[in-house]
């Protein structure tokens, strides 16, 4: 079931495909933060640090050909075949693509935030957008956090003063924000 407008931390439809969730100010200060430490992992990517970069060269540009030894971005980025010689040749032509819609989607995100709230409205894009991002973030924190889809290793019931217990909680409130935004666009 779709959020109900104007109840805080739920989506609900707008016209056009879109969603709008409303969020405190606290809220939007989390998820901004979540956000950027994303966009850090991910990178700046390609060109970044040269402003008179080759626009050509970029298209051009291969991949890395080996998995990333951080567990969240080994977890972003996964292999995409089990033969290793094949995972190589699809991560070197296809890891920067995905690294620049990783950072379009996440910095989208930011600027949805920084238009201020308490009521974000976000387009039938940017919706998706947020989709992606929540699923990149709950990726990260959950690699970080060692939870699989099978064993939380009891993570959903620590004593408050365990230090993971704010990134569970984190990993939590971002789940149920991605449930609420799939619900939200689903016909």
């Amino acid at each position: 079931m779709a959020g109900e407008r104007g109840r805080s931390g739920s989506f609900w439809a707008v016209e056009g495909g879109g969603a709008a969730i409303e969020l405190d100010q606290g809220e939007i200060s989390i998820l901004r933060s979540l956000v950027v430490q994303l966009l850090e992992l991910v990178g700046p990517g390609p060109g970044a640090a040269d402003a008179d970069a080759d626009p050509l060269a970029e298209l051009f540009a291969e991949g890395p050909s080996k998995p990333p030894d951080d567990p969240a971005l080994a977890r972003l980025f996964p292999d995409a075949y089990e033969e290793k010689a094949d995972a190589s040749e699809f991560r070197r032509f296809t890891e920067n693509d995905l690294r620049a819609r990783k950072r379009d989607d996440a910095l989208s995100v930011v600027r949805c935030l920084d238009r201020g709230g308490p009521v974000l409205d976000l387009t039938s894009e940017e919706s998706r957008q947020w989709l992606g991002t929540f699923n990149d973030l709950r990726l990260t924190i959950g690699a970080y956090l060692d939870i699989t889809e099978d064993d939380d290793n009891g993570l959903y019931h620590l004593p408050d003063d365990d230090e993971r217990k704010p990134m569970v909680v984190a990993y939590l409130w971002l789940g149920a924000l991605q449930e609420s935004l799939v619900e939200t666009l689903m016909p």
